[in-house]
């Protein structure tokens, strides 16, 4: 018997057929309240803040909030708790309007930022650009280097406004040189190597320079140089930008680098706005595996003249090393150095009258080292000592270090609970203030409170301690500190906090949702379960249809993210988010915080290791299961997922080493083989080139695929190689596997904006809730009928 347009069939025992209820799903309807849904959410949270701007080293702040219609700007003096408006909204709006001629009203002011100036007497401020559309080119960025735009400033005595003179200079770009984070990794890019500005002294007298790849000094105001060195060439030169003098002026630091290789991926822009025919172009991006700058300290004492090269035992196969820095003393210079394969990191102090190396501080774990968000030092030169973050204990904490032996005098912090982050070191009061997650047993680990500790491990105390989680912004003199906190299900609270005893001064702003609730919105549902291990609590959230029927039987889409640099299910109340738009089509979406994701213990972390298809599986699927013995109508036998980059290689890697659990998928942008993607994040988490590299590759793995995918891939993606998605391509035309393939023109690293979550509202519409997708057009010509409609009223 076939069944009806909107039910499914169940034989039941005495032969009779019931007609069990499916919902309705993928209508006209359903697209529009999803497709609508940030714009009709977006300005119904009244009175949420921003973070606060300080003023100069006082405890006076500003920051924005919102209300009905836009925002306005409030003032804070921390001292006497006194809040008011920045300044006249309406007044400075009818200036603005009369000087720029843009539009401005009392809560829709066209910058986004001001600073004080003429000791709060004006504000300083530039436009913010006219709204654009983010077309087909989504993920093309601003053209580099162009200039911005001068400045206004507005009187707050008189309210009238005039466009300062153009700024000379512009921003710094990228760091120095240095390398180690970038995408293109710790390799130098070409730049003129003699063309570096020279280095001055601290007492004036002589500038350090390159010429001819070698070291020189000169007087300062001469021309004529002294060149210090003479083996210098293009294989191996002095770096201009690693110059450090020591603080007496007596010797110079610097690195002498032999280069290594210089990758390049090429682009074929086909479609370029401003010519019929396609652009090439390359960009220096280095690979894991491949050969890296070597750099090398030199000492040389200016009086001299005399030349110490350091040996380099302690730092024999260096990923980076850091900038070089001198004891306040001169008698050292400091550098971090970190090993290939992320296994080793090391404190290196090099004594300035020998050029003998040790290791201040070594840490060698048995997996990798984070330097990515778990690293903090900070030396205490008065005392000898080092504060320093590690995993050692099996949690990230801090330590406090002898600088002079190496030895730990006292670890500061101790639990199961990580630091997640140190905001400040008062070094007089021997105190530091931090942010720290998972202190509280039974409550999401996840959520960051703020606290402070004596350096001796003693004195621990809680600066915020609503439930919820924490953003903390401390005045220069930490007297006191602005707190946001929130969760996905309770509205942002902004309070004033004593920075000594955290106890409240004053309540900010309360965020105000019942024009959102009114409109239908409702919280996602905050949802652990047992992880792999049957112990360990793994936490996702799960959102419905607005219409939600618990009648019907809904599939169920997993929006992954699995990178292992941090963790990734959203903690703050939000008033609109995208899975609540996929949703709409009616399905459950969700997002899992699996094992191998950071921001819990270094085990948890661990899984990740060399082994980034895990992806948390295990773990999600536990997670799947639970939530399924609970509702019935979360429908496991139909799971789809997506995610981009790290998640689109997450995403396809499901179907592929999980096809009995996920059955469709759309993958977008993903580093699908970690061999052809940016140096830095693969090798910190896959370290040195090797087998399990190709283990979890979905290259070599394609020919698994089982289930339905669409790739997604923007052509000039500068983040993740495009041939990354191109060779899963090519695999699954080898091994004749049925797939979908967008690739967006001009595009870059991107799901493909607006147009590429249409199509995976279709994908899934087709492969999950096995309907037809309304046509685009019959969606447009309803919205326009609707938008009438409503303008008629």
């Amino acid at each position: 018997m076939k069944a009806l347009p909107g039910f499914s069939v169940l034989l039941v025992a005495v032969g009779t057929l019931v007609p069990a209820p499916v919902a309705a799903q993928a209508t006209i309807a359903d697209y529009q309240r999803a497709m609508g849904l940030r714009e009709k959410y977006s300005d119904l949270a009244l009175h949420t803040a921003d973070a606060p701007r300080w003023i100069e080293q006082t405890n006076r702040f500003y920051y924005r909030r919102t209300v009905k219609g836009g925002h306005e700007w409030m003032l804070v003096d921390g001292g006497t708790r006194e809040k008011q408006p920045a300044f006249d909204h309406a007044r400075l709006a009818a200036a603005i309007t009369a000087a720029t001629k843009a539009k401005a009203s009392a809560v829709e002011l066209p910058f986004n930022n001001f600073t004080f100036e003429d000791n709060g007497r004006a504000i300083e401020f530039t436009l913010t650009a006219g709204p654009g559309g983010a077309g087909r080119g989504a993920g093309r960025g601003a053209a580099a280097g162009a200039p911005s735009a001068p400045p206004w400033r507005c009187s707050l005595e008189t309210y009238t406004c005039r466009q300062q003179p153009p700024r000379a200079g512009g921003g710094q770009c990228g760091g120095g040189g240095r390398g180690g984070g970038g995408l293109a990794g710790p390799v130098r890019a070409e730049f003129n190597i003699n063309g570096a500005d020279p280095r001055r002294s601290p007492d004036g007298t002589f500038e350090a320079l390159v010429r001819n790849y070698n070291l020189a000094i000169r007087e300062v105001g001469q021309r004529d140089v002294t060149i210090l060195t003479t083996d210098g060439s293009e294989g191996g030169y002095f770096d201009p930008e690693s110059i450090a003098w020591s603080p007496d002026s007596q010797t110079i630091a610097v690195y002498r680098v032999r280069p290594g290789h210089r990758r390049y991926v090429h682009f074929v822009q086909s479609s370029p706005e401003d010519q019929l025919q396609p652009k090439h172009s390359t960009m220096q991006y280095a690979k894991p595996g491949d050969v890296l700058d070597v750099e090398v300290p030199v000492l040389f004492h200016v009086a001299t003249k005399t030349r110490l090269d350091v040996e380099n035992s302690l730092f024999p196969n260096a990923y980076d090393n850091s900038r070089l820095n001198w004891r306040k003393d001169s008698t050292a210079v400091t550098f971090e150095y970190n090993q290939r394969g992320h296994q080793v990191f090391r404190v290196i102090e090099v004594d300035a009258a020998s050029g003998k190396p040790r290791a201040v501080i070594s840490e060698e774990p048995k997996t990798f080292f984070t330097y990515s968000g778990k690293k903090f030092r900070q030396d205490l030169e008065e005392t000898g000592e080092v504060i320093w973050m590690s995993e050692r204990d099996g949690w990230n904490h801090l330590y406090l270090f002898d600088s002079r032996t190496g030895a730990v005098k006292n670890q500061i912090t101790t639990g199961a609970w990580p630091v997640r982050s140190v905001v400040s070191v008062d070094e007089k009061a021997r105190q530091i203030y931090f942010g720290a997650s998972g202190m509280y047993e039974g409550k999401d680990p996840y959520f960051v409170h703020y606290y402070r500790i004596n350096l001796d491990g003693t004195g621990l105390v809680t600066l915020t301690p609503a439930e919820g989680n924490h953003t903390a912004s401390f005045s220069p003199d930490r007297s006191v500190l602005v707190d946001t906190y929130s969760r996905v299900d309770r509205a942002p609270v902004t309070e004033l906090r004593s920075g000594k005893d955290g106890s409240l001064l004053a309540t900010l702003e309360s965020g105000d949702i019942t024009a959102l609730q009114a409109a239908g919105w409702k919280a996602p549902e905050v949802f652990s379960a047992k992880g792999r291990d049957g112990t360990t609590d793994i936490w996702g959230l799960i959102y419905r249809p607005t219409n939600f029927d618990p009648a019907l039987k809904y599939p169920v889409i997993e929006n992954i993210y699995a990178g292992p640099h941090s963790s990734h299910v959203p903690k703050n109340f939000g008033a609109y988010n995208q899975m609540q738009a996929q949703a709409e089509i009616g399905v459950i979406v969700v997002q899992v915080d699996g094992m191998g994701t950071s921001n819990r213990s270094k085990a948890f972390h661990d899984v990740a290791w060399q082994n980034l298809k895990d992806a948390g599986f295990p773990d999600r699927i536990a997670w799947h299961t639970a939530v399924a013995a609970k509702y019935p109508y979360y429908d496991i036998t139909r799971v789809g997922i997506y995610g981009t980059s790290a998640g689109g290689q997450n995403s396809l890697g499901a179907l592929l080493f999980h096809p009995e659990f996920y059955k469709a998928a759309v993958s977008s942008a993903g580093c699908h083989d970690n061999r052809m993607d940016k140096i830095w994040w693969n090798e910190q988490w896959m370290g040195t080139l090797g087998e399990h590299y190709a283990a979890s590759s979905n290259v070599d793995h394609a020919h698994l695929l089982r289930g339905k995918v669409l790739l997604v891939v923007g052509e000039m993606d500068s983040n993740v190689d495009p041939a990354s998605t191109y060779q899963v391509v090519d695999k699954l035309i080898e091994h004749n596997k049925e797939f979908d393939l967008l690739v967006i023109p001009g595009a870059g690293h991107t799901n493909g904006g607006a147009y590429g979550e249409h199509k995976r509202f279709d994908f899934f519409a087709r492969h999950l809730l096995d309907v037809k997708p309304p046509e685009w057009k019959a969606i447009e010509d309803a919205t326009k009928k609707t938008t009438t409609t409503q303008s008629m009223r």
